[in-house]
């Protein structure tokens, strides 16, 4: 008998197209994929992949099982679908996986708003990539995805199987100590900021492109502390080490540090919401997507002056 989960990663390895992109996508070594990959034709009784010393791409079979896999995994969303609209409550597990930032900011309205269905379990999980995230969404390891976006440009709503909803638009701010002399201004201008010392992510980092975006454009030459991880830059922040840059979202439920409006226009991130269009049926899953909305509306009402 083909094991679904097998079955999901080749589905995957079919979207990616490589061992190690599915690996990255999928959160596994690329030892464990290549072995659940083997295991899976050993179940088909056929090979799969065609394997070479550094790829590996599907075969005939293996193409005609992935074609088989997609109508599998529609099918089992069905099923779910099906059994889930016998009950007008919503009921069973949700799963989510949101980067840090976005977690922290709508886990707390979210809950508050899902106690009013006792049989509904959501289950929040840390994100590590956008394209972890949507992998998991596509085999149906996980419900809905909370993914941002530093483009610019809007997702279309649908993508292949999976249907995108536009959360917000997290602006860029600027965050300083509570008690800096530049805090009790509402709006501060890059030239103001130009002569503080700056604590910012790597470069390459989206938040870090904007910031040396707008120096190039000002003229701006500033010292820079580079670490990982933005609760990390903010604590600095707040102890009084420097200043930074960050998405609103980030800073919104902070009390240790002062949040202000930049003058000079930066890109924010997009924040978007995604499911499997199959689940749009799930009375569960769209009462958590309406949570999410809804959470993020009153939450963002406060970032309007930014």
């Amino acid at each position: 008998m083909l094991d679904v989960r097998r079955l999901r990663l080749l589905y995957e390895f079919a979207a990616q197209g490589s061992i190690s992109a599915t690996a990255v996508a999928t959160g596994q070594t690329a030892s464990a994929v290549s072995q659940q990959l083997a295991a899976l034709e050993k179940e088909a009784g056929v090979s799969l992949l065609e394997r070479t010393a550094r790829s590996a791409q599907l075969t005939d079979a293996g193409r005609r099982l992935v074609e088989h896999t997609a109508l599998i995994l529609e099918a089992i969303d069905a099923a779910e679908t099906d059994l889930a609209a016998e009950s007008a409550e919503p009921r069973g597990r949700v799963t989510v996986t949101a980067f840090p930032t976005v977690a922290v900011a709508l886990a707390g309205p979210i809950v508050r708003r899902l106690r009013r269905h006792p049989e509904l379990q959501m289950v929040l999980r840390q994100q590590h990539t956008v394209s972890e995230s949507l992998a998991r969404v596509r085999s149906g390891e996980i419900d809905l995805a909370l993914i941002d976006d530093w483009s610019g440009q809007r997702r279309p709503a649908a993508v292949g199987p999976l249907t995108f909803h536009h959360l917000v638009k997290d602006p860029l701010v600027a965050v300083l100590p509570a008690k800096h002399p530049l805090a009790s201004k509402e709006v501060l201008s890059a030239h103001e900021l130009a002569g503080e010392s700056w604590i910012a992510s790597p470069e390459g980092e989206p938040s870090r492109t904007a910031l040396d975006r707008l120096w190039r454009a000002e003229g701006i030459s500033a010292p820079v502390s580079e670490f990982e991880g933005l609760d990390t830059i903010l604590t600095l922040v707040a102890k009084g080490l420097g200043v930074t840059v960050a998405p609103w979202m980030a800073a919104a439920e902070r009390r240790d540090v002062a949040v202000r409006a930049i003058a000079e226009e930066l890109p924010g991130r997009d924040v978007y919401v995604v499911h499997r269009t199959a689940s749009i049926g799930r009375p569960a899953v769209m009462t958590v997507l309406q949570a999410l909305h809804q959470a993020a509306r009153k939450l963002m009402t406060a970032a309007e002056r930014f």
